[in-house]
């Protein structure tokens, strides 16, 4: 059976114009229909390798599982367990080098089967979908201060712009349990899905963003000035964007 449905995808990082270093990684994998964005922390080296450790253990962990044969919820099992094998690898290697504690990162994990989007998420990268010119955020930071504007101390529109935003309460290796949070989403025609490090939803506003994935241009493009406007804002982090866009065969 053809899909009803065909995916055109890409992934931009660059180390922005403050930092020295790279700590992001993403990965487009069109064939298995799996996609990610990771944010490291915890300095050059560290940072740098819990980002990669999340992403080869998701690599390695749809590699050896025929997905397209996955029922939902194995498929729910599966991305649970792309996070806490990643965890728990990122736990043991800072037992074994203890210069590297305080090592993790923030990841998304989207994954496409049976015309839906699976996305698993930890930290304060985020997943954003633009239908009919309206762009919407999809996943909630696991953040000191978006924790303060759900109970009501602060406002939504304090948040990007507290003291404390880079507080961040949930992060792939920094405690010994991890928490998971999974969300779906119906997938139609025209749809553009972002996934993004907060370097990216920190400097460009979400109109700026609308404004750029509404164009009619190759995904490459947008993602390359979704990364140059974070720049031209400031580019304090570094960034990375990767675009999901789906329409009929």
């Amino acid at each position: 059976m053809k899909p009803s449905l065909q995916i055109s995808a890409c992934c931009e990082s660059d180390r922005g114009l403050v930092r020295s270093y790279n700590e992001d990684v993403c990965l487009v994998n069109n064939e298995d229909g799996y996609f990610l964005v990771a944010d490291g922390m915890g300095g050059e080296a560290a940072g740098e390798l819990a980002s990669a450790f999340f992403r080869d253990t998701v690599v390695e962990l749809f590699g050896s599982t025929p997905k397209r044969h996955l029922t939902d919820d194995a498929l729910h099992e599966l991305i649970v367990e792309c996070f806490q094998s990643a965890h728990e690898r990122i736990l043991s290697h800072v037992d074994q080098e203890p210069s590297h504690k305080g090592m993790g990162c923030t990841a998304e994990l989207l994954v496409f089967q049976n015309d839906r989007i699976v996305i698993g998420h930890v930290g304060d990268s985020r997943t954003y979908r633009l239908r009919n010119s309206e762009l919407v955020q999809l996943t909630t930071d696991h953040s000191f201060v978006q924790e303060q504007a759900d109970l009501g101390i602060i406002s939504q529109e304090q948040v990007d712009n507290h003291a404390l935003k880079n507080l961040i309460l949930r992060v792939v290796g920094s405690s010994e349990k991890l928490e998971v949070d999974m969300i779906g989403s119906d997938v139609q025609p025209g749809d553009v899905f972002l996934l993004c490090t907060d370097g990216l939803s920190s400097m460009v506003t979400k109109e700026q963003m609308a404004e750029i994935l509404s164009y009619d241009l190759v995904p490459e493009i947008k993602a390359t000035m979704l990364i140059d406007q974070a720049n031209h804002n400031g580019g304090s982090d570094n960034i990375t964007a990767l675009l999901l866009e789906f329409d009929t065969p």
